[in-house]
């Protein structure tokens, strides 16, 4: 049985006092009330308090010496019917091994029974409170981290190519199979990779990342598996690795395509044998990790150019997941863009904003080479840059360059080069409709019905 409520300031704790000496009883009963936040009960002997069906307690006293059972076996029941519950013995002996027996058995401190008990009394059953904040945090703070990474809520698409990410996500919750997530930089690779972490069989131990390629070479291999003191020059103190931080949880290698040949091989021995050696040292420390990889180069070219053991490619090899380009996305570069808008505006506590229709169009034009990530800085500078609760057109300072590069699209329709037509044009024309149309060799009517019609599809 669990407690009722959250353990917090303002909520109620209730004690119970088991004790056969009256005075005794009244004593214990009235120091512990004199916390007004505590609500106290009391019992005369064992058979009363257990035949008792109020509400759990969320501490008892116990006197050792009860005429109609022992405290061991008082204790013992207690820790069937209350789990949870905290219990502190008060004894007449001053028995070392019955304080060490009851205090294996599962009771939270033993007391010899005196006059003068008040303030450890007191001290105890505020440590026992704290712990009971500390524990309750911490469910709260596992629900939190459930609803953050809830990532069908969390990754933002309704896209087709969105949908089977989600399907892979979902096979990969039960199970400890090696991940491979591939995706052009900035498509939320790490996001995928905390997803199944902490939707899975591993999610109470920790999440590790590491950016293979942003280690420096000649420190790679101290940081993913550590080192000993004096291994190196500068090694002051012994230092564990990304490997031992993630045991019991998993290890997030990003850009794996970038690991040096000669930490492949290291690496390749680790996940075969599951035990990790520490720069310098020579003892085997066992390691049990989720391995999840990501890397926006294709693995397998890379293995036939010589930059990727082949044997290290297949024990990594697992399920994989391929994230798709935001410009493969459609309508998934508004959703993020609206999701965007609001945590900003949430988080500066300024208005709600909105997108213009010649924004929602101008955003849906751009291919965004470097995908939700790049939506993301520029949908926040549009928010700053806006000057009222609408975000124009004008706000989004895209990169042209990268616009005109990447034109061309297999999963284009020709409605989607004809958006894209027009808003470059309106763009460049200052929303000028009448010169666009004049440029184009088209009607204007043309174009306000082809720009009705695409806000009618958002």
């Amino acid at each position: 049985m669990e407690r009722n409520t959250p353990f917090e300031e303002d909520v109620k704790t209730t004690i119970y006092v088991v004790e056969d000496d009256e005075w005794y009883r009244e004593y214990l009963s009235y120091t512990l009330a004199l916390d007004p936040s505590h609500t106290v009960k009391s019992f005369a002997n064992g058979k009363s308090f257990m035949s008792h069906n109020g509400v759990q307690p969320d501490i008892i006293t116990i006197d050792y010496g009860l005429p109609d059972t022992t405290g061991a076996l008082l204790l013992q029941e207690i820790k069937k019917k209350y789990e949870h519950t905290e219990v502190i013995v008060i004894s007449e002996q001053d028995k070392i091994d019955t304080a060490l027996q009851l205090l294996k058995a599962g009771a939270y401190d033993y007391f010899v029974k005196s006059k003068d008990i008040r303030e450890r009394l007191l001290n105890t059953v505020n440590h026992i409170k704290q712990g009971f904040r500390l524990k309750d945090r911490l469910v709260i703070l596992e629900k939190e981290v459930g609803v953050k990474h809830d990532f069908r809520k969390n990754i933002i698409g309704n896209s087709t190519a969105m949908s089977g990410v989600y399907e892979l996500i979902e096979k990969a919750l039960g199970n400890n199979l090696s991940v491979t997530i591939y995706g052009e930089t900035g498509t939320g690779k790490e996001e995928v990779a905390k997803a199944i972490h902490y939707n899975s069989i591993f999610k109470k131990g920790p999440f590790i990342a590491i950016n293979m390629a942003a280690v420096p070479r000649e420190l790679a291999e101290s940081e993913l598996f550590g080192h000993e003191k004096g291994a190196f020059t500068g090694a002051q103190a012994a230092r564990v690795g990304k490997f031992e931080e993630a045991n019991n949880g998993t290890i997030f290698l990003d850009e794996i395509g970038d690991m040096d040949l000669s930490l492949q091989v290291k690496l390749l021995r680790v996940l075969q044998e599951k035990t990790v050696t520490r720069v310098g040292g020579n003892q085997q420390l066992k390691v049990n990790n989720r391995v999840i990889v990501a890397t926006h180069k294709n693995l397998k070219d890379e293995v036939e150019k010589g930059n990727f053991r082949e044997d290290l490619y297949y024990r990594i090899f697992g399920l994989t997941i391929n994230l798709p380009p935001l410009r493969n996305r459609g309508q998934d570069i508004l959703l993020l863009a609206a999701h965007f808008i609001t945590t900003f505006c949430k988080e500066n506590n300024i208005p709600q904003k909105t997108l213009s229709e010649a924004a929602k169009q101008k955003l849906m034009s751009y291919p965004f080479p470097g995908n939700v990530r790049e939506l993301k800085s520029l949908t926040e500078l549009a928010c700053v840059l806006s000057s009222g609760n609408e975000i124009q057109a004008t706000d989004f300072h895209l990169h042209e360059t990268s616009e005109s590069m990447n034109f061309f699209n297999d999963t284009f329709t020709l409605d989607d080069y004809n958006r894209k037509i027009i808003m470059h044009y309106l763009e460049k024309n200052e929303e000028n409709v009448t010169a666009v149309a004049q440029k184009l060799n088209i009607g204007k009517s043309t174009i306000y019905r082809m720009m009705k019609e695409w806000g009618e599809k958002q």
